[in-house]
């Protein structure tokens, strides 16, 4: 990442980064340490329920330049006299109460409820926690790979780093089979890719994270050998 930020800064251009998966901070150096101007990401991982699509939290950051031209309201770092840590609305001179029609923040509705429980999910995991949680998505996905691949008929047709999703090509439709997996041993195994691209009906896309156990990917190995039968 760093190289690319450096050849955007050197014409002038802004690096912008989109992570769809934030837990994989917990491994990675943040974009911000790479030279990465905005960064913003996807942060259902942090301990919040699918629901069926939403709602989630968006995660936006910025370097601390940019901060005045930030949408959205900004809680900052405080202590009080006794020395203890707190957080506090900063920046309030951007907020709508105070600029009105020229404000930088103004929020009609918000997901504050979600974003708590990501707060909460944070906290209680820890640095540690988070660096665990990171670690199991990496590893268990990384077992699930490489014992799918060696299925006969299976292979991974990219080579490029994962974390914890990696595509699948199938010796058959790969609808077929997920239909099977569903129906004979009541498993989602994964999305067929052929609705986005049609040119491969036979690609599916596999997501382990650390909610899926050791024998629950053994599962879906052994079933995938049944299936294609």
């Amino acid at each position: 990442l760093k190289p690319l930020a450096d050849k955007a800064h050197a014409v002038g251009a802004l690096l912008i980064v989109v992570v769809t998966e934030a837990i994989s901070f917990g491994l990675l150096k943040s974009p911000g340490e790479c030279g990465a101007d905005i960064v913003v990401a996807e942060g259902q991982s942090f301990g919040i329920p699918l629901s069926y699509g939403g709602p989630y939290v968006g995660l936006f950051a910025c370097q601390e330049k940019y901060v005045r031209n930030m949408p959205g309201r900004l809680a900052g770092i405080a202590y009080d006299k006794n020395g203890n840590r707190g957080f506090v609305l900063t920046l309030a001179t951007r907020e709508q109460h105070i600029r009105r029609e020229k404000a930088t923040s103004n929020i009609c509705t918000n997901q504050g409820l979600i974003a708590l429980a990501a707060t909460v999910y944070m906290e209680t995991m820890g640095k540690r926690g988070l660096q665990e949680v990171a670690m199991q998505n990496a590893q268990k996905a990384a077992y699930a790979a490489r014992l799918i691949a060696e299925i006969e008929g299976f292979s991974l047709p990219f080579s490029a780093p994962r974390f914890n999703e990696f595509v699948v090509r199938a010796p058959k439709s790969a609808k077929e089979i997920l239909s099977k997996l569903s129906e004979e041993k009541s498993i989602i195994g994964g999305l067929a890719l052929s609705r986005y691209y049609a040119d491969n009906p036979n690609d599916f896309l596999v997501c382990v994270t650390e909610l899926n156990s050791k024998e629950q990917i053994d599962n879906l190995v052994e079933s995938l050998q049944c299936v294609v039968k």
